[in-house]
């Protein structure tokens, strides 16, 4: 079979399989699920490349695999999910379409970007990187779920359903994000931590709201 199998990837098809599942969700008009699944995969590839690094005997095109692999998998993850779990929730007139595309672009060029400067980083320097160019797309594991906690809040309390317009301009702001130039420094473990926890909570709110709007 093509491809390099080890430890090192599962992680990262866990990440995939969540993708996946997000996106069937979505489609059948189960939002919350499928931010969910956004979720999870921000979970698996908080950890895919701590995990990666405890291979030492891992070859240079096994190495090079991984940088692939990841980017492909964040692209349908955090790229394409998002994007459907718009549609899902409400986000279907034809100007979305435009927003849509450029969004997924946006995170196309963001991760294509990388793996370049990664790619030459690694010829030059075996230490681990310091720093990001752009908002990384795995961040919006978090941003989505707090739009959506938001616009759900928002419904709850004030009677205002602008779940679509929430979620769209957080797309085109996140979209600009994944291509400006500015530096973020990579979160060591200690961040990390925070922002499973920030996850945690995001996913007791979200299910506290949809509890309270089920029996309002």
């Amino acid at each position: 079979m093509l491809g390099f199998y080890n430890y090192t990837v599962v992680a990262t098809y866990m990440g995939l399989t969540s993708g996946v599942m997000g996106i069937f969700f979505a489609m059948s008009s189960r939002p919350h699920l499928a931010v969910i699944c956004l979720m999870i995969a921000g979970f698996f590839d908080m950890f895919d490349g701590k995990i990666a690094r405890t291979c030492k005997t891992r070859s240079a095109s096994a190495q090079r695999f991984g940088i692939q692999i990841d980017s492909l998998s964040d692209l349908i993850c955090f790229g394409v999910l998002p994007a459907i779990i718009g549609l899902s929730l409400g986000l279907r007139r034809l100007w979305f379409i435009p927003l849509m595309a450029v969004y997924i672009l946006a995170a196309l060029i963001r991760l294509a970007y990388f793996n370049v400067r990664e790619e030459e980083r690694q010829e030059q320097t075996d230490e681990v990187r310091k720093s990001y160019e752009g908002l990384p797309v795995t961040s919006v594991a978090l941003i989505f779920p707090f739009a959506v906690c938001v616009s759900m809040g928002a419904s709850l309390i004030f009677g205002l359903h602008i779940a679509p317009v929430i979620y769209a301009v957080t797309m085109g702001l996140v979209a600009l994000a994944f291509v400006s130039k500015f530096k973020v420094p990579k979160p060591g473990t200690i961040a990390l931590i925070g922002f499973a926890l920030c996850g945690v909570a995001e996913l007791v709110l979200m299910i506290t709201l949809l509890a309270l709007g089920k029996f309002r």
